[in-house]
């Protein structure tokens, strides 16, 4: 899949761009953007179709979640939620748009490219709703807008922090697809899938990352990037174990996660799923719809890098540099 090869090849490239680099300047936005409003109640539902692991997985669908309430205190629309189940066939997926679009919600927004082919057969079923997917760019139509990250731009950030922060060269990531990976003598970088599509449970069994991570840090990294949405709790759980460091992905995971691996958190790729579903319903209360796709990256606050638990304090103006050269365009970010 597109998003976690994305990533792992940003990871090696922040990574690795160290050794030609050296470091340079930082500080990461992590505040939500858009400004709140005092609004009066909007008449807009909104149905938003969650990926596995739902509220609460602490990573990507937390994001979504975090957006849809902002809209719902800030813009007074209403909501009805729902959740995919581990293994569950695309049929379950389009029923679930489908339940509710006919429930009155318009627009319907989909969490994760999972959904993709999905949304592009239920959106033909129904023209009059207008249908959202996150993280996708496969589902096309008149009435789908797309809402995606330059993650790669985020990967290489926290990439380059795991390269400054290391002790041991060695530093790992674990997602959910086998590709390709790309090392050089300088800085080992261990890649682990934990599942093969069709199969997205990966997104969300803390028991594999965590044995997947612990093989790691036992094979000498110190440092293990989870892009493995709810798996990554499994993955702080083996960092503290080994006396290691994890970084988490898509949300502030440092704000999320249990107190008792918190300081293992380096940092979290942020994705701001947040940003993007709001900004979404709120121009939807307007009748606003842009089909196809919507970008969030650096120079929009799209993506970076959290810095709670002050572990990244110290580098922070490298990491900063880096976005700067970045949004100039002096750095390209590997997007394969």
């Amino acid at each position: 899949m597109r998003r976690v090869t994305t990533l792992a090849s940003a990871l090696v490239a922040g990574a690795l761009v160290l050794t030609a680099c050296g470091g340079s300047s930082g500080g990461a936005s992590t505040t939500p953007s858009g400004s709140t409003t005092s609004s009066p109640k909007s008449s807009l539902k909104v149905g938003m179709a969650y990926d596995i692991g739902g509220r609460g997985d602490q990573s990507f669908n937390d994001a979504a979640a975090a957006g849809l309430d902002k809209a719902t205190a800030d813009l007074g629309i209403t909501s009805k939620e729902a959740e995919a189940t581990n293994g569950e066939a695309d049929s379950a997926k389009e029923e679930r748009l489908r339940v509710l679009a006919q429930a009155g919600y318009n627009p319907v927004i989909a969490v994760g490219f999972a959904y993709s082919a999905a949304v592009a057969k239920v959106a033909k079923e129904m023209p009059d709703t207008h249908f959202a997917i996150i993280d996708d760019e496969a589902a096309v139509g008149d009435n789908i807008t797309n809402l995606v990250f330059a993650e790669e731009q985020g990967s290489f950030l926290v990439g380059a922090a795991a390269a400054l922060k290391t002790k041991k060269n060695s530093i790992g990531f674990i997602g959910g697809v086998d590709v390709p990976k790309a090392v050089t003598p300088n800085i080992k970088i261990q890649v682990k899938y934990l599942t093969q599509p069709p199969d997205f449970s990966g997104f969300g069994d803390p028991a594999k990352g965590k044995t997947a991570a612990a093989g790691m840090y036992d094979a000498g990294a110190d440092i293990v990037y989870a892009a493995a949405g709810g798996s990554g709790a499994g993955v702080f759980q083996a960092a503290k174990a080994a006396g290691a460091k994890a970084i988490g992905v898509d949300s502030d995971q440092y704000k999320t996660a249990d107190p008792a691996v918190q300081s293992v958190i380096l940092t979290s790729m942020l994705k701001r799923v947040d940003v993007a579903v709001y900004d979404f319903i709120k121009n939807a209360t307007t009748g606003n719809y842009a089909s196809g796709t919507v970008r969030y990256d650096l120079s929009k606050d799209g993506v970076g890098y959290a810095t709670s638990g002050g572990q990244v304090d110290d580098i922070a103006s490298k990491l900063d540099d880096f976005k700067q050269k970045i949004i100039s365009g002096e750095i390209t970010v590997p997007t394969k």
